[in-house]
């Protein structure tokens, strides 16, 4: 057994509880709510644990948190408290994720046990997606939203996290469609979602050849494109292509022909999809009958103006404004813009910072796997400007990158692969005739 540390091993039920069961969460309307509970358990039993590794960016991370903590001195409602410490937890469970998934594979947790409770959230969100797609108008009043009360309810934004809806649909709009959503409040964060697992999808089924969930992912990549390409997600688009553009500049650098041809694979895939569903002319018609454009640039406009004014520590949450055809709060419609207005243009500043280290230390993968995982905080800086993601997908990209980040500082639980042999990689016999992989890693 491979392991870093000394002291028990991390137990992976509370990931599977956290991840695995997120239609569960979502059916009682507590998904959003819920979330940084169940990084608070990640957190309890990590520490009780003991010794804990720190992974590349976790001083950075501590840092940002404790400015976010700070902004809280700029709100100016005592209403926006309750917002304010969920957007809290969501941070703060982001690391707790990253740092927990990134002992136990440093621990020696098996890797195929270890990428489980991602590969089962990705299930549940392609599942629900295409509930989405058959019974577009579904929508569940939540035991959640039912034991709030009236007043807390009756918030639009609260009742967006805890009332359960398949799709997001924009009455407002001159050709309204309904877009996939389930099991986000709205669909930019499903496009989100799409883009992030996507590479850590395809990371798993090149490291794991055998077994009843990989045939599964498998089976649910050709199936996911159908309600990915209903969000009608232009930064979704974006982001992983830009994703997919990086991949294939390292391959083409390093003459890997194998990545090459995995690409192809996953573009090949994609055009297919094309052919059924006219994406293009949908995503076409909505751009020409939508105002959200005009609106985004008049919203950053007001929203830079904005921070000139408190430029250090922000608003402590965003503030509604109206913008030239709807209403809707300053520092939203992006990541980047939310930190800056929320927190200040330091912590946004940091935030953008450590997704840059991560990608550079990541970049010393070599594997297709670990070159996959890779592209995870490339994707993730591409959108934001566009998508915000202080929600569960924060979470999502920071167990796909402790998954790499274990890797790439040190040898990892994986099964060798029999089939293509891993340059680099050690094995030795044990005991009872087992072979037993010394120094595995996604990047040898």
């Amino acid at each position: 057994m491979v392991r870093a540390n000394r002291g028990a091993e991390l137990p992976l039920w509370p990931l599977y509880a956290m991840f695995g069961l997120m239609p569960l969460w979502w059916v009682l309307g507590g998904l959003q709510l819920f979330w940084p509970f169940l990084g608070l358990l990640l957190a309890v039993v990590l520490v009780s644990r003991g010794r804990i590794g720190l992974p590349a960016g976790s001083a950075l991370w501590l840092v940002f948190l404790a400015i976010v903590v700070v902004s809280l001195t700029r709100m100016d409602r005592a209403s926006g408290v309750f917002m304010f410490s969920l957007r809290l937890g969501l941070l703060a469970t982001a690391l707790v994720v990253y740092l927990y998934v990134y002992n136990a594979a440093r621990d020696g947790a098996r890797w195929r046990r270890l990428f489980g409770p991602l590969c089962l959230y990705w299930l549940g969100m392609v599942a629900l997606g295409w509930i989405g797609v058959f019974k577009p108008t579904f929508a569940i009043t939540t035991p959640v939203e039912l034991l709030l009360p009236d007043g807390v309810a009756g918030n639009r934004g609260i009742r967006a996290l805890v009332h359960s809806h398949a799709t997001e649909y924009n009455a407002l709009g001159r050709n309204p469609y309904y877009r996939t959503a389930a099991p986000y409040p709205y669909t930019n964060n499903w496009g989100t979602g799409f883009a992030v697992l996507v590479p850590c999808m395809i990371a798993y089924l090149g490291s794991v050849r055998t077994g009843a969930l990989r045939a599964a992912v498998l089976v649910s990549l050709p199936l996911a494109l159908v309600p990915a390409f209903f969000t009608l997600n232009r930064g979704m688009f974006i982001g992983l292509g830009a994703g997919l553009v990086y991949l294939g500049l390292r391959a083409l650098l390093r003459g890997d022909v194998r990545l090459i041809a995995s690409i192809a694979g996953v573009a090949v895939l994609a055009w297919v999809a094309t052919l059924v569903i006219p994406v293009g002319e949908l995503i076409s018609n909505r751009v020409e009958n939508t105002d959200s454009t005009g609106d985004r640039a008049d919203l950053y406009a007001q929203t830079v103006q904005a921070v000139l004014r408190s430029p250090l520590l922000g608003y402590g949450g965003p503030r509604l404004a109206d913008t030239t055809h709807g209403a809707e709060p300053l520092g939203t419609q992006g990541q980047f813009w939310l930190l800056m207005y929320s927190y200040g243009v330091p912590a946004m500043l940091i935030f953008i910072l450590l997704f840059v280290i991560i990608a550079w230390r990541l970049a010393a993968a070599v594997s297709p796997p670990g070159k996959w995982l890779s592209v995870v905080p490339v994707v993730a800086l591409v959108i934001t400007p566009f998508y915000g993601y202080t929600d569960i997908n924060l979470s999502l990209m920071y167990f796909g990158i402790a998954l790499a980040m274990a890797a790439v500082d040190g040898p990892v639980n994986r099964e060798p692969v029999r089939s293509a042999p891993v340059a680099g990689a050690a094995a030795s016999v044990g005991a009872a005739g087992a072979v037993v992989p010394l120094a595995v890693r996604l990047e040898a």
